[in-house]
């Protein structure tokens, strides 16, 4: 090990055959995961159960509630860009990781307010909105530190990426099942009565957690993170104020535009969501039409770009199916699926987390696959793993809109037909996002690397908006018609996919 690998792990690899510093990051997001997808299976239930009751909700209509949850999940990957760009030129990777974290905790207990008689409403969208900013220094910068642990890169980072992977899919296995059986009910835990708030503050509770870990762990991280080349003292200084007033002026802005157009102009939610979605879509389209027409780039590297735009509208249809798992998967399995096992009643929310345990068993068997079928010249190209991936899901959806056909308040159908369409849904998810962020790394040029990354957070980010409005279709449309419209719009995109990929492939070059 050299001196520059060994000052980066903070010594020698004592973790597994890795870095010590993996450990501390492992544990870290698989808290800050616990939380969020704790918090997630939670959130569209809490917010369209009836405030009369035993364990009241908001009692949001269903078109609101999931244009909230579109609105949220679009947001936090947004961030993400704010959150890198904040790291690299402010604070650094750590301590843009340890202030994310108490953001996100303060987020998840503003949110169980109300357990210490603070209004429901505001200690709801005030913790969204922490847990947002939280999420958007946090997320990006652990994963950037992973990569700083092996500077040497090669097939080490590969597998270091790969067991950090793991502790993302435990948190998001681990997080549903806690937090719905303390929030939404269904058992007792230490003779405490279920409460969505008790849910939320769980999810703190895990963020806590991952919080003290890292601080303990930080000293095995050796120089993973810090700020380097950081330019003189009063110029980030001016710089930090810059940004800081920068960042409250557009809070405000969107805070001012909220207020006039969903109060004193009277629009619907979904609808101001839908607009700020097509807005992204222009943007996203009139940069490339810039690169494509106004840069003095490479013939070669222009024909890649148009690969990554038709690669970040797949991967935008794509997630605007599957994160369909929050919102109108989640209301189905809570409304039309028979949990009932003796006389115990399986939370809803606890079926969040089958993806999750899918995804921990099946990823090894799909690396050894690629391996295999590279070995033998058979592995499929990047954009032909896009269309199987959207066939993938759009094969779960016709499964569960079969199921829907027939579902009823008064005729619950088997969870079955979820853990089946799950396991589609996760065959799909390993297709295509694993091979995402290679791609785009692969298809770039050095000079854009860094914008190309920031687009693709974007496609995502518009499939999670899209999601929520798609999901609000079912306060006027059966499950049964919403899922198969889903399945037929994106296996209509993978066949497309499939159809195109030889010219596709050629506009890629040498890249498989």
């Amino acid at each position: 090990m050299n001196e520059r690998t060994a000052a980066a792990n903070g010594g020698e690899a004592t973790w597994f055959g890795h870095p010590r510093g993996l450990g501390t990051l492992f544990f870290t997001e698989m808290w800050e995961r616990f939380s969020y997808y704790g918090m997630r299976a939670l959130l569209v239930l809490f917010m369209t159960t009836e405030t009369m009751g035993a364990n009241p909700g908001l009692e949001f209509d269903i078109a609101t509630a999931t244009a909230i949850y579109g609105l949220y999940t679009f947001f936090v990957y947004v961030l993400a860009l704010p959150g890198g760009w904040i790291a690299d030129n402010l604070w650094g990777q750590r301590k843009a990781v340890f202030v994310g974290g108490c953001v996100i905790a303060l987020g998840h207990f503003t949110m169980a307010g109300p357990m210490v008689g603070l209004p429901d409403e505001l200690c709801f969208f005030l913790g969204l909105f922490f847990i947002i900013i939280g999420t958007g220094l946090l997320k990006p910068n652990v994963s950037t530190m992973v990569g700083d642990l092996y500077p040497e890169g090669g097939a080490r980072r590969d597998a270091g990426f790969s067991v950090f992977y793991t502790g993302i899919n435990l948190g998001a296995f681990l997080g549903p099942i806690l937090t719905g059986l303390l929030g939404e009910g269904g058992l007792e835990v230490f003779g405490i009565e279920a409460s969505w708030h008790w849910g939320f503050s769980l999810a703190g509770i895990g963020m806590v957690l991952g919080l003290i870990q890292y601080r303990l762990g930080g000293k095995h991280l050796g120089t993973a993170g810090l700020l380097t080349n950081a330019p003189p003292p009063a110029q980030l200084k001016k710089r930090a104020q810059t940004t800081y007033v920068t960042a409250a002026g557009a809070v405000a802005v969107l805070g001012i535009l909220g207020w006039l157009f969903l109060s004193q102009l009277g629009f619907e939610l979904s609808r101001v969501a839908g607009w700020m979605g097509y807005a992204v879509i222009a943007i996203a389209v009139l940069y490339f039409a810039y690169l494509l027409l106004l840069t003095d780039h490479t013939p070669l590297e222009k024909r890649r770009f148009g690969v990554i735009f038709w690669l970040f509208v797949l991967s935008a249809i794509f997630w605007s199916g599957f994160e369909q798992a929050g919102s109108s998967l989640n209301l189905f399995a809570r409304d039309f699926t028979d949990r009932g096992i003796g006389s115990w009643t399986v939370p809803a929310s606890m079926l969040q987390s089958i993806n999750s345990t899918f995804i921990i068993i099946l990823a090894p068997v799909f690396g050894s696959l690629w391996v295999f079928l590279a070995r033998i010249k058979r592995n499929p190209s990047i954009p032909v793993k896009f269309g199987l991936g959207l066939l993938g899901l759009a094969a779960g959806f016709f499964v569960i809109a079969w199921g829907a056909a027939n579902a009823s308040t008064e005729n619950l159908v088997s969870p079955a037909w979820l853990v089946v369409m799950y396991f589609l849904h996760t065959v799909g998810e390993l297709c295509l996002s694993p091979v995402g962020l290679s791609s785009v790394t692969k298809l770039a040029p050095a000079s854009r690397v860094g914008q190309m990354m920031g687009v693709w957070f974007i496609g995502t980010a518009l499939g999670n908006l899209f999601a929520g409005l798609v999901a609000g279709r079912l306060e006027s449309l059966a499950p049964a018609a919403v899922f198969q419209t889903v399945a037929m719009i994106i296996g209509a995109a993978g066949l497309v996919a499939l159809l195109v990929y030889k010219p596709v492939k050629k506009l890629m070059g040498d890249i498989d």
